[in-house]
């Protein structure tokens, strides 16, 4: 058997697989972790129940999928925007997250996935719990990191301590998210954060210029 043709059935239930958990992303975005079943998200995916219990036997591996194909897009942006590093390159790194936000804002499945689970998860018993709260954490470590590098630099514009306004930026974020879920046409989100990101760093309060 030659390379190619071993590559062959990889490849289709790759594509199988990845065609369930974007179905999966409307569901769960729709109805949350409990409300979704299974059998709809089989028939979103164009699948039958049996196949799609082959390559997720429980909800449960269907929402680790989802999760990990959300944090797979961010770091694509974040790495393409050279951002990864926050206590190097701080400015950069805050204008990589920016654009991990509108990425997510033309994509309204995945900003309804993360607002419907992220409240279903502050209960401890939820599947997504321990992921959000190591989330969170890691995104406060990540842009207090970047505001501490400012402030050390003199660059940051602001008489908040930097872990407080890292906590700030987040709950702007959230927050914008789901008041553009509510009003699609009058909330500019990526407007509002830049303007609040600009007002405490000068570096980023004109948008960048080709």
């Amino acid at each position: 058997m030659t390379a190619t043709t071993s590559r062959g059935p990889y490849a289709k239930t790759a594509a199988i697989r990845r065609r369930i958990v974007e179905a999966c992303v409307d569901a769960f975005g729709e109805t949350g972790f409990y409300g979704a079943t299974m059998k709809d998200v089989a028939k979103r995916a164009g699948s039958s129940y049996t196949g799609l219990l082959h390559h997720f036997p429980r909800k449960e591996d269907l929402l680790t999928a989802v999760l990990e194909l959300r944090d797979e897009r961010s770091s694509e942006y974040l790495e393409s925007a050279h951002a990864l590093d926050p206590s190097s390159n701080p400015v950069e790194t805050l204008r990589g997250m920016l654009a991990v936000i509108v990425d997510n804002e033309l994509q309204p499945g995945l900003m309804e996935l993360h607002c419907v689970l992220s409240g279903e998860a502050t209960s401890p018993d939820h599947p997504a719990h321990a992921y959000y709260t190591e989330r969170y954490r890691m995104l406060r470590q990540f842009f207090g990191k970047a505001f501490r590098a400012l402030a050390d630099r003199g660059e940051l514009r602001s008489a908040i301590d930097p872990e407080t306004l890292a906590t700030m930026t987040i709950a702007l974020i959230n927050g914008l998210q789901e008041q553009w879920l509510f009003d699609r046409d009058s909330v500019q989100m990526e407007s509002a954060i830049r303007q609040f990101l600009g007002s405490a760093v000068p570096a980023l309060a004109e948008p960048e210029r080709g």
